[in-house]
């Protein structure tokens, strides 16, 4: 399915305009800088009978933005981000998230912590923002009245920061056996350098938002990046498991085709592809009645989807009252090579 013709709109910040569904793509420095311009982009293409938005990167960006879609009713579904608040038909029924939602994600390392180290001394790195935030709130919510006593350190970092190394080395003075790692690919790397330079060996639970073998894993280290756990549900072209899967052999293909300068293990392309292949299913089901409307509550009806790319046994559901589309997950460790896949999936 071809959805209209490609521009090339620099002036939108990042932006990549479709001339039928907008997809907006917003750089890392957008997301620091550009709440501002990105909304102004996003004025002009409501003036331009934009059917939907999808695809929407950064927990930042979509909030400058979160008000204005919803008081002009465009749909804004599969954003790249797992902030809570994607979540919430009654007050925002024209947003739909993609991710995991962070405080779901933050419960199930609580959960494994309880189960598997009741007695960890926890040391938290986390982004001094609405992520961080989000996934701190999941993990102290599922740790209960344990968090108390089982977290002994919490430090934050800025965006902005160059590097976040006497952040490590501050945790590693609390005494913390456990670090959990709420940080953005770049930040995750650093961490999992700077903490086997100096000699701490945690137990390193590192968020799903940076857990790509080949954008986070291979800068850090893969030899230094052994035992880190995570919660896993798509397979990473850069994993060597899935090196035979009939999926990423079909993705691998297409990207070789369609986007040739692409990076085929940059996992924010499979994530693009991924949504790609919902948005299209959203869009079958609405039929011929491509209204703004229409699109939406097909958005809030998705059933049991499976897509190849997505591990075994994830099935994605929305409904009218539950925005909330990935919840289920699996953990994984990782062991030099790959995530091993512990357990079962995890979640609803």
């Amino acid at each position: 399915m071809r959805l209209g013709k490609r521009l090339d709109a620099p002036e939108y910040c990042g932006l990549e305009v479709f001339d039928i569904v907008h997809r907006a793509r917003s750089r890392a420095h957008d997301r620091l800088h550009g709440g501002k311009r990105v909304l102004d982009a996003v004025m002009q293409l409501a003036d331009q009978q934009t059917l939907l938005l999808f695809g929407t990167l950064g927990t930042p960006t979509n909030t400058a933005i979160h008000k204005y879609v919803n008081a002009k009713q465009i749909p804004h579904i599969l954003l790249n981000t797992g902030a809570t608040k994607w979540g919430d038909p009654k007050n925002f029924p024209w947003t739909i998230g993609w991710n995991l939602s962070y405080q779901a994600e933050g419960r199930i390392y609580a959960n494994y912590l309880l189960e598997t180290k009741p007695d960890a001394k926890i040391a938290v790195l986390y982004q001094n923002d609405d992520y961080g935030k989000d996934y701190l709130k999941g993990l102290k919510d599922g740790l209960g009245d344990k968090a108390a006593k089982m977290i002994v350190a919490e430090v934050t970092y800025e965006v902005t920061d160059t590097t976040i190394d006497s952040q490590i080395v501050t945790l590693q003075g609390s005494g913390a056996d456990t670090l959990v790692d709420i940080t953005t690919p770049k930040f995750a790397a650093q961490a999992i350098r700077k903490s086997v330079d100096i000699g701490w060996k945690p137990l390193h639970i590192l968020n799903n938002v940076s857990s790509s073998v080949g954008a986070v894993l291979t800068p850090a280290g893969l030899d230094k990046s052994v035992g880190l756990i995570t919660t896993v549900y798509y397979k990473d072209p850069a994993d060597p498991q899935w090196k035979n899967d009939p999926a990423m052999k079909e993705y691998l293909a297409w990207i070789r085709q369609y986007y040739p300068d692409g990076n085929p293990i940059d996992i924010f392309n499979l994530v693009g592809y991924l949504q790609a292949q919902l948005l299209v299913q959203v869009l079958k089901q609405s039929g011929d009645n491509l209204t703004r409307e229409n699109v939406m509550r097909q958005a809030a009806n998705i059933k049991d989807a499976q897509l190849p790319l997505m591990l075994p046994g994830i099935k994605l559901n929305t409904s009218p009252d539950d925005y909330f589309l990935i919840e289920q997950a699996q953990l994984g460790r990782f062991d030099g090579k790959e995530w091993k896949l512990l357990g079962k999936v995890l979640g609803r």
